[in-house]
């Protein structure tokens, strides 16, 4: 009997002590790569760091949401001209040198429905190409000369 009772007591005490309700803080969320643009807003971007991915770019897409985008990274800067074969949604393309500066921007360039596709040249050095939706480039009223912010983009290696 005096096991018993020594039992409900012990059980009595853990049943009314105060319990411990904090979780064990989630491990932090990556933080998603973003351009963010002179007027503040937010663009969250895919990468394009390696000859594969910067080949392979936005094709056969058929939608891009106005806050999200493609930012093609160079080894070195130059003229990089692209092209919009295989692409099936019109787009502004943005060349940003390597001090995060807008040097070109092709608005509006629309899909290429027969070969061969045209190629939109910068005419300028750039290091980044920031590809987006066709009409956002002239709703933040992106121009030459101003500077991006990139942000979650320390440590790309590009290849």
């Amino acid at each position: 009997m005096r096991n018993s009772l020594l039992g409900l007591a012990l059980l009595v005490a853990a049943c009314s002590a105060p319990q411990n309700t904090t979780a064990a803080p989630s491990p932090a969320a990556t933080p998603e790569p973003r351009v963010i643009l002179p007027d503040g807003a937010a663009i969250q971007v895919e990468l394009a760091i390696d000859e594969g991915t910067r080949t392979q770019g936005l094709m056969y897409r058929d939608r891009l949401a106005a806050d999200r985008g493609m930012l093609f990274f160079f080894p070195q800067s130059g003229e990089y001209p692209f092209w919009m074969k295989n692409t099936l949604i019109p787009l502004d393309m943005v060349w940003i040198d390597d001090h995060r500066r807008i040097v070109h921007i092709a608005s509006n360039v629309p899909p290429c429905t027969a070969d061969p596709c045209p190629n939109y040249p910068p005419n300028a050095a750039a290091k980044y190409v920031l590809e987006l939706a066709a009409g956002v480039a002239a709703k933040h009223r992106l121009r030459n000369g101003q500077v991006l912010r990139y942000e979650a983009m320390d440590n790309v290696v590009v290849r």
